[in-house]
């Protein structure tokens, strides 16, 4: 059932070579406009969200666009609609609807990056009390340190290296967890921005 889904979706004919433009240039081939929607949404048709494959492919493609140009997403349409709107009306309302679509996933990386950080600061809280702690556990340890007892050694470097392991997880949340986040917003908020094209093959 995916790889029909999939099939839809114009990958095979349209270039991944965007044309000489201002713009980067994403297209897709549907014979329906619902099949560019999730059935499953039960808000207005073209307030729906987009369906799981149509967003991999257009934000998949975006990924290998430079970033210093604009995006514009076409739609080819080759069955006529039978939503009795006039092209600009259907044009308008879809071009809306992806607007809207990535406007809210923006909004959703944007709530999921504060979280992230927040927990990254209560991390980084626990962390260093318990890394103060830890010192001075091995410090205290020093003071009864008996070289004819390698157990205190071990427990004194013991206080060290597990108030340096709690530090792990605030440490990875800001040197590495965030910024993935941070690049799927810029990009949902670009495309939130892309302008967009109605094309229709058979238009009655």
């Amino acid at each position: 059932m995916k790889r029909q889904q999939k099939n839809y979706l114009w990958q095979s004919n349209v270039p991944r070579t965007p044309p000489p433009d201002f713009r980067n240039r994403i297209e897709l081939r549907l014979r329906h406009v619902n099949q560019l929607f999730n059935s499953l949404d039960p808000s207005p048709f073209y307030e729906q969200d987009l369906d799981t494959d149509a967003e991999e492919f257009i934000v998949g493609w975006a990924r290998e666009l430079p970033r210093n140009k604009p995006f514009e997403i076409v739609l080819h349409l080759t069955e006529p609609r039978t939503d009795g709107l006039t092209h600009v009306e259907a044009e308008r309302k879809i071009g809306g609807a992806f607007a809207l679509y990535f406007s809210t996933r923006t909004q959703q990386e944007d709530r999921r990056l504060k979280e992230l950080l927040r927990t990254g600061r209560i991390s980084l809280f626990i962390g260093v009390m318990f890394l103060f702690l830890c010192f001075l556990l091995a410090h205290f340890a020093g003071f009864i340190e008996d070289d004819r007892n390698p157990l205190l050694r071990i427990l004194r470097e013991s206080f060290i290296i597990v108030g340096w392991v709690a530090m792990w997880r605030p440490l990875e949340i800001f040197l590495y967890e965030w910024w993935p986040i941070a690049g799927a917003r810029r990009l949902f908020e670009s495309l939130s921005d892309a302008g967009f094209e109605l094309i229709e093959h058979n238009q009655k």
